[in-house]
Formats: C-alpha cells, structure tokens, sequence
C-alpha cells in the first residue's frame, strides 16, 4: 500500500500518518467495526466511482445489524468518498470507509460508552489477484475452514470480525501454493472465497450460491447477475455442492477487489480447459467495458467525481 497524503477522518481531512487509533479502542479488541472497499476508476471521460451508493448503503445495513448509528448521513460518506479521491488526486484507487468503536470501556457491550469513529481512506489500486489472474484465471483450493452460519456471525454484515475467517481461508490456500481459497458452509456446501462471491458455469448454465450459503451479498455478485440477464443468461442462486466446482465448464469469481477474475483449476483439478471460458470472457467485456470506454452505463452504476466535456 502507498501512502495517500490525506485520510478522512470524523468530518476532517488529516494528513496520513496522523489517522492514528488509540490501542484501547474497543474494536481493536473485539473486531467491533464495519467497512467497505468501493473502487475509483479512471476512464477516457473522467473518473468515476462503481456503485458507490450501494456500498454506502450496505455500510450503514452493516452498522444497523450491529446497532452502531453512523453519525453522517448516506450522502455525506458518499461524498467523502469522492473528497478523498479528489485531495488526494488519485486515479485508480480503492476506497476504504471504515465505521468503529473506539476507546471508552472495553466491556463487550461498549455501544453505551465508546464513540462511534468514521473515517475513509482512499490508495492507488491494481488487480488484487493480478492482471494475469484476471486475462487467464487463477489456481484456488477449497479451504479446510468453514463458514459460520448467520445463527453465530452475520454474514450480511461486512463487519471487521468476520474478516478473522476469511484469513484464515486466504493464509491456508497462499501457504499450499494457491492464489484463493474457496469456503464451503457449515451445510458443506460451497459458500464463498476469502473475500469474493463464485460463480459456477455448466452446460451454458450460470449458478452461484444464495444468501442462505453464509454468503455477503456481493455488490460486484450483483452487477454480474444483471449483466449475464442483460447478454441472455438466467442465473440461478442455489445450493452448490463441493464437487460441482471440479466439473464446471467455467469458474469465477467477484468482488471490488477481484473485479471478475476466472478460476482456472481448483485443488489441481483443471476447470474446464484450464482456460478463461466465453461466458465469462463476455461478460468481463461488457464490465471493465464500463470503465475503458467501450460499454455504455445502461444501469447507473457510474458515480462521476469528475467529468470531460463531450
């Protein structure tokens, strides 16, 4: 990560290096936070933020599950998330809002005495998985730890605390020689990457896992839905056995981070032709298309922190 000059902090701009938590904030202790990861894209008319209301959205769903009241409103965090891309004059970056409990008591039930802290922060940001993930796929494993059910953690919420298993999947799949881990539900059937939704490709067919999977509803899992229905595919959100990912066509995955990137083998066993497939390969055109120029945003998913005149 390369430092930013600024962060936004509780309504503020401070410089980078002062965006500093005290050691007894009650969510270094217990993981009491919620965040999102939106990302700034630089196209040919200006530069534009994905989706950038859902995301805000979903912060404030997370807060509301863990009874935080978010002190700004929807569109105050919106435009704190263009004001940290605009001072800061980034052009490809990822978007950090970050709700927390920090320092008051550090009994369990702090929402009584610990301020609620708001900050965004905002970097230069390329393929999280890599570019050559992205053209050609990845080598994933199926992650010996499990998903909790929405009984025990929310899975709704994109809460600090529940990232605990997520890295718990990536270090596993990293340690062994693979690039992604992919989790399976406390019903054993597959739920989820470390960090992205999945989807499965069969006979011209397209499923991923419902919500009922211990799954994040993915905004990324979201747009791609409307783009497969927008290209003529029906996607069907259903129980996905472990062993239907060794005999899919086609695998992929999505996230902000991800972006739409192919799996092309999972535990050494080759998905499909090893290759990136042509569903996938179509609908990854009309996404990054979005942003380079070529799609049209028939959706209005583009939030324009800047624009060029026609």
């Amino acid at each position: 990560m390369e430092a930013a000059d600024f962060i936004w902090r509780n309504g503020e701009m401070v410089a980078w290096d002062e965006a500093r938590v005290h050691v007894m904030s009650h969510a270094l202790h217990y993981g009491s936070s919620v965040f999102e990861g939106v990302r700034c894209y630089s196209t040919p008319e200006g530069r534009v933020i994905f989706r950038l209301r859902e995301h805000i959205r979903r912060l404030f769903d997370s807060a509301k599950i863990y009874r935080m009241k978010v002190p700004y409103s929807q569109e105050q965090m919106c435009q704190a998330c263009r004001d940290i891309i605009t001072v800061n004059g980034l052009q490809n970056a990822y978007i950090r809002p970050l709700v927390f409990m920090g320092v008051g008591t550090l009994a369990l039930n702090g929402l009584q005495d610990c301020k609620i802290e708001v900050a965004v922060g905002a970097y230069e940001f390329g393929a999280y998985l890599g570019q050559a993930g992205i053209e050609n796929g990845i080598d994933a494993c199926v992650s010996s730890w499990s998903r909790s059910t929405s009984a025990a953690v929310p899975a709704l919420a994109k809460a600090g605390g529940n990232y605990l298993t997520a890295q718990l999947i990536c270090n596993e799949a990293n340690r062994h020689g693979y690039l992604e881990g992919i989790s399976v539900s406390a019903q054993g059937m597959v739920s989820e990457g470390s960090g992205e939704n999945i989807f499965v490709i069969r006979d011209g067919k397209i499923y991923t896992p419902p919500l009922a999977s211990s799954i994040l509803g993915g905004i990324t899992r979201d747009a791609v839905m409307k783009i497969a229905h927008s290209l003529g595919y029906s996607v069907a959100e259903e129980s996905i056995p472990r062993e239907a990912l060794y005999i899919a066509d086609e695998l992929f995955l999505t996230g902000t981070a991800a972006e739409i990137t192919p799996v092309k083998s999972v535990d050494q066993i080759e998905v499909g032709d090893g290759r990136t497939g042509p569903i996938t390969k179509a609908i990854q055109e009309i996404f990054f298309g979005l942003f380079d120029g070529r799609q049209q945003d028939q959706w209005g998913w583009l939030d324009w922190i800047d624009r060029d005149a026609p």
